[in-house]
């Protein structure tokens, strides 16, 4: 099936969301300077602006000296046009963050539960709990909230039956709507990473990155030509689960040789206890404090240490040259590892070694450590806000989760 073709209603729809990054990122800005970051005309910047003035998401901030010419007008997003929350929900998990909308955080409230929170009813009184204490905390109320984007770990399939919280939350969606009264959208980490670095990163200054998010499992969020990729299903950028040795690690999805299997927490800790058997550090759990643990010992100069961070950092290398190779972006952006900045330049060296030597034809990456963040708390809002922007008639071409 082709692409339906764009009319100019779309075109400027994508017009309005590219001129707004470029004020997110200049803070306060003119028409023409806008103009020129965009690579717009000066009259679509000013047909652009008008639209966003009359619905309160831009403001004026009056006239700005200049050295040379007449004064002009400065230009910003209006913070208080209202605010925007984002959830990120696991078992024993919740954390949400209310933003202005300029997508600025105002607070942050994280709640965790001895006991898995599974039941649909459970699940809704948690966030709703949550909601209020973190409104509480930014001087809002749900008044002022212009949309709710939700993130849920895992894939965008809806469950066949409640028996986690991704479940209950997809079953009982209608239910959480009318108990809040709000615009929600639902979505997965890795379209919130890729979301975050189109507002916030790499993706304002080029149009085909990819968001690498490498924590207990490991994804790609992608933006190919301005806009996130999701895939037939919503399913797009589960690189980790493609295949680096053939026959390898069993991996946690049931399949052998997987990426997350060697550059996933876990696969790390399996890389030092292949290297090091008995190793102190293969006995810790395989989350975020044996990566700090092994940042010490890396800093201290544990050869061990130092082996398992250079083998990881080949197989990771290895892994990023297969996206380069299908993908063909301008920016890899690595989130996450944050402890790990001890060995970050070592491990970028290695790939960017790996990524440039073997590359094909005359590709030219950038390796970013710029990530907004592995959980994409600030994608949840920006598609939340791409949501709101769509109710209001702003926004039309934009693909969204399923709401």
């Amino acid at each position: 099936m082709s692409a339906a073709r764009l009319t100019s209603r779309d075109i400027r729809s994508e017009s309005r969301l590219v001129v707004m990054r470029a004020l997110l990122a200049a803070g306060e800005s003119t028409r023409s300077e806008l103009a020129e970051a965009t690579g717009l005309s000066l009259g679509t910047v000013s047909t652009i602006v008008q639209d966003l003035l009359k619905y309160g998401i831009v403001v004026e901030t009056g006239l700005l000296a200049k050295t040379v010419g007449r004064p002009t007008t400065g230009l910003r997003l209006n913070a208080d046009r209202g605010r925007v929350v984002g959830f990120y929900l696991e078992d024993r998990y919740l954390e949400t963050t209310v933003f202005d909308a300029s997508l600025g955080r105002l607070a942050t409230v994280e709640v965790t539960s001895e006991e898995p929170v599974e039941d649909a009813d459970a699940v809704i009184e948690w966030i709703l709990d949550a909601l209020d204490a973190a409104l509480g905390e930014a001087r809002a109320s749900r008044d002022d909230i212009l949309g709710i984007g939700i993130l849920l770990p895992g894939g965008m399939q809806r469950p066949v039956k409640a028996e986690t919280v991704p479940s209950a939350i997809w079953l009982h969606l209608d239910r959480l709507r009318d108990s809040l009264g709000l615009p929600i959208v639902v979505d997965n980490p890795l379209k919130a990473i890729a979301t975050a670095e189109l507002w916030l990163g790499a993706g304002r200054r080029s149009a085909n990155v990819v968001a690498v998010s490498l924590g207990i499992g490991v994804g790609a969020g992608i933006i190919q030509d301005g806009a996130v990729v999701r895939g037939a299903t919503d399913a797009a950028g589960e690189w980790g689960h493609s295949l680096l040795a053939f026959e390898g690690r069993l991996c946690q999805c049931g399949r052998r040789g997987c990426v997350e299997a060697y550059v996933g927490v876990p696969g790390v800790q399996q890389t030092l206890a292949d290297t090091a058997p008995g190793h102190p550090l293969t006995a810790m759990p395989p989350d975020f404090d044996f990566i700090a643990a092994l940042s010490e010992a890396f800093t201290a100069g544990d050869p061990d240490a130092v082996a398992a961070v250079e083998r990881t950092a080949e197989f990771l290398g290895a892994a990023l040259t297969d996206l380069v190779a299908l993908l063909n972006p301008e920016v890899i952006a690595l989130t996450g590892w944050d402890s790990a900045a001890a060995w970050r330049e070592r491990v970028l060296s290695i790939v960017r070694r790996r990524v440039l030597d073997d590359a094909p034809g005359d590709a030219a990456v950038d390796l970013s450590i710029e990530g907004s963040g592995t959980c994409g708390m600030d994608g949840i809002a920006a598609i939340a806000y791409e949501r709101f922007m769509r109710d209001i008639g702003l926004v039309t071409t934009r693909v969204l989760p399923a709401l």
